[in-house]
């Protein structure tokens, strides 16, 4: 009897009864089974964590590599569109005065409510606050006469070449008799670019060290 005549007439459920040869044969293949599997688990418990690890890296490099090629992509676009903001900024600071403008625009606002037909009980400038790149200088108005008429007023305000905002309005009789006779306050707030000299000053002072005073107790 062959090796191959031997295996077919091995019965699987009866492996006392094959001959020592097989028996040994199917001991150690069997260890050997046991032992792939146990180190195959261990292998892989104690690497998994690092499989994970490498994994999440390359999803985030991945996603890295999207979002740069996608700006590569669009490099030029976003040039045009940088030119495009800086264009209407520019057309956004020409419609700021200059400091010698703005007594020009006073009067310019001024005369809109005398031109409504209006009457003026206030015009009252306020110190400017100086901000990052500009000025702004709120004006203290009090006017008095009709709805028509400050809807006129608010209207050649809004016309004004420069760029002047409205805050703080707020209307009321002038008198219980009068019917159509109203007062008008609002704070006005004009804006006006700072020069060099003056940008470069308030850098100057915001870099200077706050000197804070010093406690001094009183004797007990």
């Amino acid at each position: 009897m062959n090796l191959m005549d031997e295996l077919r007439a091995l019965d699987p459920r009866e492996p006392g009864r094959w001959p020592l040869p097989f028996r040994v044969a199917a001991v150690v293949l069997w260890f050997l089974v046991l032992g792939l599997v146990i180190s195959y688990t261990l292998v892989w418990n104690r690497q998994q964590p690092e499989l994970e690890r490498v994994q999440g890296e390359e999803r985030q490099l991945r996603e890295t590599f999207r979002q740069k090629h996608a700006k590569a992509v669009n490099l030029e676009v976003y040039k045009q569109q940088l030119k495009d903001i800086e264009r209407s900024f520019g057309a956004l600071l020409r419609q700021l005065p200059g400091r010698t403008e703005v007594p020009n625009l006073l009067v310019d606002i001024s005369q809109t409510g005398l031109a409504a037909g209006l009457e003026e009980k206030l015009f009252q400038p306020a110190a400017e606050q100086k901000k990052d790149f500009y000025a702004e200088l709120p004006i203290k108005i009090r006017l008095t006469g009709s709805y028509h008429q400050f809807g006129q007023f608010v209207s050649g305000v809004a016309a004004l070449p420069r760029i002047v905002t409205l805050h703080d309005i707020e209307i009321r009789p002038d008198s219980k008799d009068g019917f159509d006779q109203l007062t008008l306050d609002l704070t006005a707030k004009t804006y006006r670019y700072l020069d060099e000299e003056e940008i470069a000053a308030a850098e100057s002072e915001k870099s200077k060290p706050q000197h804070r005073p010093r406690a001094t107790g009183g004797a007990g």
